[in-house]
């Protein structure tokens, strides 16, 4: 953000020459921030969207990491990076000590994740197997640090549909429900036809040789018979954690 520029706008504002609806349209397109020669880092993205940018971690050097992560949380307070490996994080920590890594979900965060509210709306944020853990694991925690409360309903894969229904009544509360499955993907279909609330699936590529690494539960959840069931791509807990986002505002 150019200090001038925002400084200029803000007088404007307090002069009355400009109104605050003016200034937000000026404001959802002022300059990125040029990091280096490899990124540009858009810090207006929340304004924008509603969500901020987030790093994605796989291919960067450590250092792009960590030099991402500090200019991130200068501007928000909180940084995130997905997709960081054990030995990428590792690297990134010798050069900020205070980052965090939550290993299962290969999450890197810097500064500070908002207090969670105790009750109201939720997301439920549902596995068919725990295999799947890795993936929705990614969601939920990128869910919380943006400030939702979630609830996870683990191992309730439709090989034994009893478990399913003994969660009925908690997954008709969410606000949004997400579904992350693989082998044939079916549970996010069930879960579609029994609730209300918004259902994005998310197929995982965990199963045996035919499932395709996620290709035949993308498919599936794709081709789903409950009306009205969103699907991202294989694996992207990130992505259904965005989705989840947008519904709730």
């Amino acid at each position: 953000m150019q200090v001038e520029r925002l400084t200029e706008l803000l007088r404007a504002v307090q002069a009355g020459q400009t109104s605050v609806d003016a200034a937000l349209d000026v404001l959802r397109d002022l300059p990125y921030e040029t990091v280096a020669d490899y990124a540009r880092l858009d810090h207006h993205r929340s304004l924008r969207i509603g969500l901020p940018e987030v790093i994605y971690g796989a291919g960067k050097t450590p250092e792009q990491i960590a030099r991402l992560l500090e200019r991130l949380t200068a501007a928000n307070g909180l940084a995130v990076a997905t997709r960081v490996s054990a030995e990428q994080a590792q690297a990134v920590q010798a050069l900020l000590p205070a980052a965090l890594y939550h290993a299962m979900p290969r999450i890197l965060t810097l500064g500070m994740a908002p207090a969670l509210p105790a009750d109201g709306p939720f997301v439920a944020v549902a596995t068919a197997g725990t295999s799947d853990l890795p993936v929705a694991t990614e969601a939920a925690l990128l869910l919380e640090l943006w400030g939702r409360r979630v609830i996870a309903i683990n191992d309730i894969g439709v090989a034994g549909m009893h478990r399913l229904l003994a969660q009925r009544e908690l997954l008709t509360q969410a606000a949004v429900v997400i579904v992350v499955a693989g082998m044939e993907g079916a549970l996010a279909s069930v879960v579609g036809g029994l609730v209300a609330a918004p259902v994005i699936a998310v197929p995982t590529s965990v199963g045996y040789g035919a499932s395709f690494g996620g290709l035949a539960a993308l498919l599936a959840m794709l081709n789903s018979c409950a009306p009205g069931v969103a699907v991202v791509n294989i694996d992207n807990g990130f992505g259904a954690a965005a989705l989840a986002m947008r519904f709730l505002r």
